[in-house]
């Protein structure tokens, strides 16, 4: 076989292989393209910034608050902080099967998260915080294993903390503050090795800290846990956590001192 005969053979092969590539492309950045529509479709916002902005007339990777990949062109962060949106959030966001981010915090997004959210298994980072969200934390959330933050502060969760969060092993901050959740802290928060900070405060949780609370957590930088009906002794063993620069535990009824209480 000479040489002209092999390139064009090869070139044979690519030139289908590149059409069928740049299908596939196509047809998942349009699977990302829907789901968005389908979140625009549920909420309302000043200016009408995302229904003016969010067209099929453009790309999805130009849309306001739109991140894509470098490579694979899908969506990968959508960041819509502080744009007084209200609605829902729908369950076609759990189809971003690339997301790596999802932050909606600072809106007016209110009701139940969606339990097809527990499909996005590359994400991140949640940030939902300053919302009006309700119902449960769900349980759900032990599914996102690779999430580094999850911010939930401030809004209207109820009922207790899931201890399918111990499933999140590579979580660094969890705040739950500012809400209206009760019942028992699971003693498995406290052995979440890659935990930097940990904000549970202005709830309305119950029971004492685990006499282990520091030996698992060798990153632990702040622990948050002031206003609300914890009881018992602070544990000795806080002295373990020799990264602790904040240490929050005012306004329960625990007893005890440690010489690193920092109250702010």
């Amino acid at each position: 076989m000479n040489y002209n005969t092999c390139f064009h053979l090869l070139l044979a092969l690519f030139i289908p292989c590149s059409v069928l590539c740049l299908a596939m492309t196509v047809r998942n950045l349009n699977f990302d393209q829907f789901a968005l529509l389908e979140f625009k479709d549920r909420i309302a916002g000043p200016q009408n910034v995302l229904p003016n902005n969010w067209t099929v007339s453009t790309s999805v990777c130009n849309w306001i608050g739109v991140s894509c990949g470098i490579l694979h062109k899908r969506v990968i962060a959508l960041n819509l902080t502080s744009m007084n949106l209200r609605g829902t959030i729908p369950p076609h966001l759990g189809n971003l099967s690339f997301l790596l981010s999802l932050d909606l915090s600072s809106n007016h997004f209110y009701g139940h998260l969606p339990k097809e959210l527990s499909q996005l298994h590359h994400l991140r980072i949640l940030q939902l915080s300053y919302n009006h969200l309700n119902g449960e934390i769900p349980s759900w959330l032990g599914n996102l294993q690779r999430v580094r933050r999850l911010k939930m502060k401030n809004n209207n969760f109820t009922g207790t903390i899931p201890e399918t969060l111990v499933n999140m092993s590579n979580l660094e901050i969890l705040n739950l503050g500012f809400n209206q959740l009760s019942g028992q802290v699971p003693s498995s928060i406290f052995k979440i090795s890659s935990l930097k900070i940990i904000d549970l405060s202005s709830n309305s949780l119950l029971g004492s800290l685990p006499n282990d609370t520091c030996q698992h957590l060798p990153k632990l930088e702040g622990l948050y846990l002031s206003w609300n009906e914890l009881s018992g002794n602070i544990p000795s063993s806080m002295g373990k956590c020799s990264n602790l620069k904040n240490l929050s535990l005012s306004n329960n009824q625990l007893r005890g001192s440690f010489q690193k209480v920092l109250e702010i």
